[in-house]
């Protein structure tokens, strides 16, 4: 067969001669003749299986009508409307197909990489039980029962997801903290836990992960700051730590300001701790903008506490100033902006340096169902502690929306801070906006300062301490100053600018109403806001039982047509559209292709 089709190709003329090859000679077959081959192949098979099936349907009494399946003799199209035409496939209504389609976005969105180290993921390690410590509450709680947990849960509006549910606790000396820590408090005018706090702290001390989602200013820092000075208090009487050694435990927080208030808190309990006769506590700031040979006592001594960015914290591990192969707790304060911001891949590289089992805890005041799936993956059965809807504003602030025109909003801006006595807080959205209006309201005689990422961490400093200790009357910020800062005595928060995204305005108005308190936002409206962020706005006043004002009352609704909303989008949390709207998700997209499309650019070359 061999030596035919060479004769056949090679022709008469040919100098090869059919004695020279070899019998296992196999010689080259073009492309051309290799598909005409299997075209033929294809067609015979085709042939005989339709022969063999004339021959069957002549053997049966009835004749075989396939309409669907393999052995039908009309098109996947034709079967599907052959089908339908018989009712055989149901036709879907149009909310149906809604669900189904945000549920397909669902699950794109929940095949994201884990938030787990690489070096976790690759040798498939995986824990299953959490981390135990050493603390107990009191045996009249343990032997609370369910119903009276619940009931007192039910109190104070409560919500626990898990297993093995840590009861509440009413009490700070129920607790069992030590005496120097409940004076502290007594001197703070704490004198009671808030609802996140009661439930929170007995979970954060016996050692379980958790998700804690509370309205802003409930209290949420000292949630994760107290036991975080427990655990090291623990690690230190037991065998203090000396250089090299270090840290206990660490918090990650989104920005400097942030940061270096947490870091405040945990430095003031430290040093009420060592007056009431405890050991020496040392904790560790690490922002960008510092200089790190500041703290260079700290960190030749031991290091019991981190506050941290992700940047620079990344930037210490990797010239091994610090190691975390003790650390054994780790708190992500404002989880889901510290995701949004891009710190994602900061965060797992973060995680790869941890050598054993971590207690991991992720607190914040807008937590969407999409960022609760995606933190899940780091956690070990954790307890997720809800006190009101996540991305739900603070009750005890009084929302003012009002429609400015653009032009007019500078000469509105002087007249709304008549409403309420200093101090006040106003935001905008860029930087150029923040300088504009800091240089017009000093051209005005108001004494004000400013914040925003282009200034240097020395101006940035000055801004917020003047500003908290009442030497200035008004901070002009970006959303930098939104993020969890805690200035107790704010009366009036301004919105210059509606932000892009509903979560960036519950952050925003959650400046003022705190502890209790009562606050104004007013934010300014107008056609250059997007209509879904509009939406979102009445959605979110009519949650809060706040005035709708006209101009956002006599918006057409499109849900309305799905008979409204539960639940709003699971991917941003907003109240006026569904995930398969969301703008922030379609933002996030292009930013994905935007990015994908640069690296090919800039990796170049062709074929």
């Amino acid at each position: 067969m061999i030596r035919a089709f060479i004769i056949e190709k090679i022709g008469k003329s040919s100098y090869i001669h059919l004695e020279d090859l070899d019998d296992d000679y196999v010689p080259y077959v073009p492309l051309k003749q290799r598909r005409l081959e299997k075209l033929h192949r294809y067609a015979t098979q085709r042939h005989r299986s339709s022969h063999y099936r004339q021959h069957d349907e002549e053997e049966e009494d009835e004749p075989v009508n396939d309409v669907a399946g393999p052995r039908a003799n009309m098109s996947l199209l034709d079967q599907t409307v052959q089908q339908r035409l018989s009712n055989a496939i149901p036709e879907k209504t149009e909310e149906e197909k809604r669900l189904e389609e945000e549920r397909r976005i669902e699950e794109a969105q929940a095949r994201h990489k884990a938030l787990v180290s690489v070096q976790e993921a690759a040798a498939g390690k995986v824990y299953t039980e959490p981390m135990k410590s050493s603390w107990q509450p009191p045996k009249y709680i343990r032997e609370m029962s369910v119903e009276e947990q619940q009931r007192i849960r039910n109190k104070y509006h409560i919500i626990v997801e898990g297993e093995d549910q840590v009861p509440p606790i009413t009490d700070f000396r129920d607790m069992k903290f030590p005496e120097p820590i409940l004076k502290y408090l007594k001197e703070k005018k704490i004198d009671k836990p808030t609802p996140i706090q009661l439930q929170g702290l007995p979970v954060a001390l016996k050692g379980r992960d958790m998700i804690g989602i509370a309205f802003t200013g409930s209290g949420k820092t000292l949630s994760f700051s107290l036991p975080l000075v427990m655990f090291a208090l623990e690690a230190e009487v037991r065998l203090p730590l000396t250089q090299g050694e270090g840290p206990v435990g660490m918090i990650l927080c989104p920005s400097r300001e942030l940061a270096r208030q947490t870091f405040e808190g945990l430095s003031t309990m430290a040093a009420a701790l060592v007056k009431g006769g405890y050991p020496e506590l040392r904790p560790l700031l690490c922002i960008g903008g510092i200089d790190m040979r500041e703290q260079y006592d700290v960190l030749k001594r031991g290091i019991h506490m981190v506050v941290a960015t992700p940047g620079r914290l990344i930037d210490l591990l990797n010239k091994k100033k610090i190691n975390l192969d003790n650390c054994k707790y780790l708190c992500m304060d404002e989880a889901d902006r510290m995701i949004d911001m891009g710190f994602e891949e900061d965060v797992r590289t973060i995680m790869s340096y941890f050598k054993s089992q971590r207690q991991t805890i992720l607190y914040s005041a807008t937590m969407p169902k999409k960022i609760q799936e995606f933190a899940l993956s780091a956690l070990v059965k954790p307890i997720i502690v809800n006190v009101g809807r996540a991305g739900a504003a603070n009750l005890d602030v009084i929302q003012e929306v009002e429609y400015v025109k653009q032009e007019a909003k500078m000469v509105y801006l002087l007249e709304c801070l008549q409403k309420t006595p200093p101090p006040v807080l106003i935001f905008a959205e860029n930087k150029n906006d923040v300088d504009d209006i800091h240089e017009y309201l000093l051209l005005k005689g108001v004494e004000a300062v400013a914040i925003h990422g282009g200034k240097t961490q020395e101006e940035r400093e000055y801004a917020i301490q003047s500003f908290k200790n009442y030497k200035k009357d008004v901070l002009v910020a970006t959303d930098v100053a939104s993020k969890g800062l805690d200035f107790a005595e704010i009366k009036h928060v301004i919105n210059f600018d509606m932000p892009k995204e509903i979560e960036d305005y519950v952050h925003r108005i959650g400046r003022t109403g705190r502890s209790g308190k009562t606050g104004i936002a007013t934010t300014f409206i107008n056609q250059h806001c997007s209509e879904q962020i509009r939406l979102d706005l009445k959605h979110l006043l009519k949650e809060a039982k706040q005035r709708i004002p006209p101009f956002l009352a006599i918006m057409e609704d499109p849900t309305e047509k799905y008979g409204g909303l539960s639940g709003g989008c699971s991917f941003c949390g907003g109240l006026g559209h569904r995930i398969n709207d969301c703008p922030k998700l379609e933002q996030q997209r292009r930013q994905q292709m935007n990015s994908i499309m640069s690296s090919r650019h800039i990796g170049g070359g062709s074929f």
